[in-house]
């Protein structure tokens, strides 16, 4: 990664102070009607430059200048929560691609995911070509634990695991991998969105995030360092299933304090 130093240009500086109110390490001061940084020892959050009203904030080391907003994007309330209920986990797929431009976009979906301190730790490993193989040491391990499961999982009883057990035949495959399980598993819920806004269907595969944690010879052949977890197997591609209405759920349980 490449080093990141905050700057403040003087000439442009109003001294408004809008960048020291809006740092959350607190590591901005007003000097003179000036902004000052006190540290590069920051998270490095970006606040201060999204936040200048002049453009005299910047950060070096990124291959991409910020984009202004010249206008908030507001999400119309009721088509969000529309898509939300009728999402469904997906385990029928059409024999469809998936393009390079939208694998992408789901993938920018997740880059653009705010973490925790700023970490970002996440990464991502894109099965396609090879998606059998990988498949196929997945399922052999889970071939082995089968009969254990089904002693205390009344689940496991009926489970049969067959050679597209985890995948389901979907044309591609992103894993969500990071240091951090809350920082891969915010970025793979809007990587989801993204991929259904691009009209895919999304199966969340636990098992095959499952098998790799477990097993050290599919980790050293998807490439997961040590450190790392597999947080998210999105499967994904276009939905050969029509849901005609939506599931019922409980009532949410919420406490008013």
């Amino acid at each position: 990664m490449k080093e990141h130093r905050i700057q403040v240009d003087l000439a442009k500086c109003i001294g408004c102070g809008m960048c020291r109110r809006d740092c959350p390490a607190d590591n901005i001061s007003i000097t003179d009607k000036k902004a000052v940084i006190k540290s590069q020892a920051c998270i490095k959050c970006g606040h201060c430059v999204a936040v200048c009203p002049k453009g005299a904030v910047s950060m070096t080391g990124f291959k991409e200048p910020p984009v202004e907003i010249k206008k908030s994007v507001i999400l119309d309330p009721q088509q969000l929560m529309d898509a939300l209920r009728t999402r469904r986990s997906i385990r029928q797929f059409k024999k469809q691609s998936v393009t390079q431009e939208v694998t992408a976009q789901i993938i920018e979906a997740g880059r653009l995911t705010p973490s925790g301190e700023n970490a970002q730790d996440v990464s991502y490993i894109v099965l396609k070509d090879n998606m059998e193989r990988f498949e196929k040491m997945a399922v052999r391990l889970f071939k082995r634990l089968l009969p254990f499961a089904r002693l205390v999982n009344p689940v496991a009883k009926n489970k049969e695991i067959d050679d597209h057990f985890f995948f389901h035949e979907a044309p591609i495959v992103i894993m969500v991998v990071a240091e951090d399980k809350i920082n891969g598993a915010l970025a793979a819920s809007n990587m989801a969105l993204m991929a259904e806004a691009n009209g895919l269907g999304v199966l969340y595969s636990g098992f095959f995030s499952m098998a790799a944690n477990m097993s050290l010879s599919l980790r050293r052949a998807l490439g997961v360092k040590r450190k790392n977890k597999v947080v998210e197997t999105l499967v994904l591609g276009y939905p050969a299933v029509t849901y005609h209405r939506t599931a019922q759920k409980e009532a949410a349980k919420i406490s008013f304090l």
